[in-house]
């Protein structure tokens, strides 16, 4: 457990469906103090529990029901809320199309406790049309309860705000739902959402990240997990060398956009495409075929030297899919092994951490993201203690979680917006004193809170 200074609490605060606390780390970085906290994974609970010294492992729906609370007041309500299927009958509505869901017992804590803020996120497809009636649900609960929320969710990423913001090079779209109590209801107007994808911030742009300077990345080549197999470092040399060998033949044109294909490379005049082919695999064909014949001396060398059509490489190892605009090296950008090839980004910031699977390739340490540099991209400071457990139950821990400066900004975002409403009760005047004395990032706070052992 991390020891912290003990300092009156600003706001009270509950964290459902907590994972490893990245709700908790923004809250009490903003001042407040926990009341409760639940979290069914045990692996995640235990990392949890070691940090902020809560055991949050425990059981929402027995908590939070019919007849029962065992959960207690608060001011500010936070959920990682899973997206359960709600019913699309639609033949009822309120508590009756929501029972059996994770909604339904977040719902009955809000009706008991009316927490001044209900901050609810969740991955990017609950504002899509396939979820549409669910955020419909969520949204309409909310306001039969007295709650002033936006029609649309806010949708943002990190990679959109500055450091100073506490931004981070890492694009990850997450839907947040942010609603006020509002008793004596105040305005009428249905507000628009507290942050888009479209917003900027002091002249910053998201190419202007550097993963060395701005994560920042760890100076060692070799981190335990983290090293490259012998079969993937052969694919990316190999493909470096296609990389460099373009360039000059190209004469400094820009690598193709389009997924560079090995297995499509055959002349212009032999290509032949079955009928039923979908457009765009017919475009990528004639796209490759065109590109092999103008260049087909050198790939048909470079294809030997490396033994790309060789059981070395399997079909997926065999696609490159470039999106690093001029950078001269594979070796220089941030990579993916996909199963529709290997994608190559400038190496600003990288895609969203995802449990397990497609950890990003940092070129320039030749090995994939460090559990430490992941934890940086969600904004945990270095002190953040996993233990000692395997690496990839961090990775799927912090793919799973929130990212801690975007949660700062939505708060800071929504009391700003709602500011007339939280004066109005004590709750909210608690929360909108505690933001309004918070410096504009949660970082140094957090370093503050979490200072690195040894």
């Amino acid at each position: 457990m991390t020891e912290h200074a003990t300092t009156p609490s600003a706001f009270r605060f509950i964290d459902l469906f907590a994972g490893i606390g990245g709700f908790h780390a923004t809250l009490a970085a903003y001042g407040g103090e926990c009341q409760y906290a639940v979290e069914i994974d045990p692996h995640a609970a235990a990392v949890y529990e070691r940090n902020w010294g809560r055991d949050p492992r425990g059981d929402i729906t027995a908590d939070a029901n019919d007849g029962v609370m065992n959960v207690p007041a608060h001011d500010v309500l936070a959920a990682g809320l899973p997206c359960q299927p709600f019913s699309k009958s639609g033949a009822q509505r309120g508590m009756d199309e929501t029972r059996g869901t994770l909604w339904f017992n977040t719902l009955r804590i809000v009706q008991e406790h009316h927490p001044a803020i209900v901050l609810i996120e969740n991955v990017r497809n609950l504002a899509g049309p396939r979820h549409d009636h669910e955020l419909k649900i969520i949204v309409r609960a909310l306001r039969e309860e007295g709650y002033r929320v936006s029609d649309a969710p806010a949708i943002f990423s990190p990679h959109l705000l500055p450091p100073t913001l506490g931004g981070r090079p890492q694009v990850r779209e997450r839907v947040f739902i942010t609603a006020t109590y509002n008793p004596k209801g105040i305005g009428t107007d249905r507000p628009l959402p507290v942050a888009t994808m479209a917003d900027r911030f002091n002249g910053w742009g998201p190419a202007d990240w550097d993963l060395d300077t701005h994560l920042p990345l760890d100076p060692d080549h070799h981190v335990q997990g983290c090293d490259l197999t012998a079969a993937e470092r052969l694919w990316i040399d190999a493909w470096d060398d296609f990389v460099q060998v373009m360039w000059e033949e190209r004469e400094g044109r820009r690598l193709p956009g389009f997924p560079i294909w090995a297995d499509a490379w055959v002349d212009v005049d032999d290509l032949r495409i079955p009928a039923d082919t979908p457009l765009w695999k017919r475009q990528h064909l004639t796209k490759n075929a065109v590109f092999y014949t103008e260049h087909k001396a050198t790939l048909d060398r470079w294809a030997a030297k490396w033994g790309v059509f060789t059981d070395a490489f399997p079909p997926s190892r065999r696609k490159l899919e470039w999106q690093a605009q001029d950078t001269a090296r594979l070796w220089d950008t941030v990579m993916h092994f996909r199963p529709s090839g290997i994608r190559a980004k400038r190496a600003t910031y990288v895609p969203a951490l995802v449990a397990i699977t497609q950890t990003s390739i940092v070129g320039p340490r030749e090995r994939r993201l460090s559990p430490r540099e992941a934890a940086r991209l969600q904004g945990l400071p270095d002190g953040f203690d996993f233990g000692d457990q395997p690496t990839s139950a961090t990775y799927k821990q912090l793919g799973n979680g929130v990212n801690i400066g975007v949660v700062w900004h939505i708060l800071r975002a929504h009391v700003n917006r709602d500011r007339d409403i939280l004066k109005t009760t004590a709750k909210g005047r608690s929360v909108l004193a505690a933001v309004d004395g918070a410096p504009d990032a949660p970082d140094k706070v957090l370093a503050e809170m979490f200072p690195v052992k040894g």
